[in-house]
């Protein structure tokens, strides 16, 4: 901007008056008008001292060598110096790994896990995808936990069982889910049940016990709880209900809590997931006689007062018809 209105003012009162009056370097102005030429570069000659190709191909060649490829730079060069061998100062070998990877980094091959599979499971009524989870309740003292074991059913978000224990045990867990089918009557083949990758859950008596009962079992990825949302999901809801205590005062006292909230979530709760119906109703096929019923409702209120509803004839919220854990994307836009 200045330099500018240097050059507007220099064919009336000259470049120096100019920059003086605007308080602008006229050693910068003249430097604009006349920019330096680059300077050709010029490579940098190699010190006398620098280690030559072949050097620094051997020294890269003995710190990978398997001998030295678990060691650091100073034990190699330690160890090459009770040998009677010297190729370099330890700061050089990292100067040349740094050049050769960006960084300095183990040297050793690692062991690659193959990605895990990503569970997409469909529930299209209810009984036919479960999931399952155990979620700490601080007990009366610093460090002191109760263990509450959930089992709900995808589609419906029905409580199909659950208790609170002492422990995370495989075998308290397998009993739950054997009492669980047991008075759900899950035929063989049906079911499949979902959970995360706890010890519990991929225990050997959980597995023995579903593959006896005919029931498939998926596990979420390692560190990924958005594969298991509907536990999750349930968790919060309980532990975010009001009057959630701090602690329990007991084992009896967590117990108690639980049963009247499972009674609570399943015959009171207006799920937003499932339509704003209790999952007892979707659960028990009860749910397509309150939609009907609510659709009374709303076409008796809409023919009462029609001016209410400025946009269309109210209508209630959609049944359930799938639920996913994990919906693959749709063709169009996965292929976009």
């Amino acid at each position: 901007m200045i330099a500018n209105m240097v050059e507007e003012l220099t064919p009336i009162i000259g470049t120096r008056p100019a920059c003086r009056a605007l308080g602008a370097s006229a050693a910068s102005i003249y430097r604009r008008r006349r920019p330096p030429a680059p300077r050709p570069s010029r490579p940098r000659p190699a010190p006398e001292r620098a280690l030559s190709a072949a050097e620094r191909r051997e020294v890269l060649d003995v710190l990978h060598s398997e001998r030295f490829v678990d060691m650091s730079p100073e034990v190699c060069w330690a160890t090459l110096l009770d040998e009677g061998r010297y190729l370099c100062s330890p700061s050089t070998m990292y100067r040349l790994l740094r050049a050769q990877h960006g960084t300095v980094r183990d040297r050793r091959n690692q062991l690659t896990h193959p990605p895990a599979a990503r569970p997409e499971l469909l529930a299209q009524a209810p009984n036919e995808l479960w999931s399952w989870d155990i979620s700490k309740l601080k007990g009366p003292a610093k460090w002191t936990y109760f263990y509450l074991y959930v089992i709900l059913d995808v589609f419906s978000r029905y409580v199909v069982g659950w208790t609170v224990e002492y422990r995370e045990n495989a075998a308290i867990a397998a009993a739950l889910i054997d009492q669980a089918v047991d008075q759900q009557n899950i035929a063989p083949h049906v079911l499949t049940l979902h959970a995360d990758r706890g010890s519990a859950m991929r225990s050997k008596p959980v597995a023995h016990l579903l593959a006896d009962l005919g029931v498939t079992k998926t596990h979420s990825r390692p560190y990924t709880s958005s594969d298991n949302p509907y536990s999750e999901a349930g968790f919060k809801t309980l532990k975010y209900r009001p009057g959630f205590p701090a602690r329990f005062d007991s084992i009896e006292h967590a117990r108690r809590h639980c049963r009247d909230f499972v009674a609570h979530y399943n015959h009171e709760h207006r799920h937003s997931g499932i339509g704003l119906m209790t999952p007892a109703a979707v659960h028990h096929g009860t749910a397509a006689e309150l939609h009907h019923l609510r659709g009374d409702v709303l076409d008796a209120a809409y023919a009462t007062h029609p001016e209410r509803f400025v946009n269309a004839a109210p209508t209630p919220p959609a049944l359930p018809a799938a639920a996913w854990i994990n919906k693959p994307p749709e063709p169009e836009k996965a292929a976009q």
